[in-house]
């Protein structure tokens, strides 16, 4: 490996270590209603069938619908109706993943 990978092998074994510093902190937020019900019915599908071969793409697109049931889930459990809101304590790690999604 060159020294240029052999510092991104370190740099990730040091992001690793903020992650787990970050533990299972979580960060509340404040979701438009509408958002809220759609992550819900995300977490509420029922999909048993196996996946067969995936392109990268669609890997990726699997991997987010999953991030957004997760945030359901969290909805489900912890959501707070707002009016026209819903509040939610969301684990870092999936308000880090709707965020990252909404940079693709």
């Amino acid at each position: 490996m060159t020294g240029q990978y052999s510092r991104y092998r370190e740099d990730a074994e040091v992001l690793a270590a903020i992650g787990t510093a970050i533990g299972e902190h979580r960060i509340t937020v404040r979701l438009p209603r509408a958002l809220a019900e759609a992550a819900v019915a995300a977490w509420q599908r029922d999909e048993t069938e196996p996946v067969g071969a995936e392109t990268p793409e669609q890997w990726a697109l699997r991997d987010l619908a999953a991030e957004l049931a997760l945030i359901g889930l969290a909805v489900t459990e912890r959501g707070r109706a707002d009016g026209e809101f819903v509040t939610v304590d969301l684990d870092v790690g999936s308000a880090g993943a709707a965020a990252r999604a909404a940079l693709r």
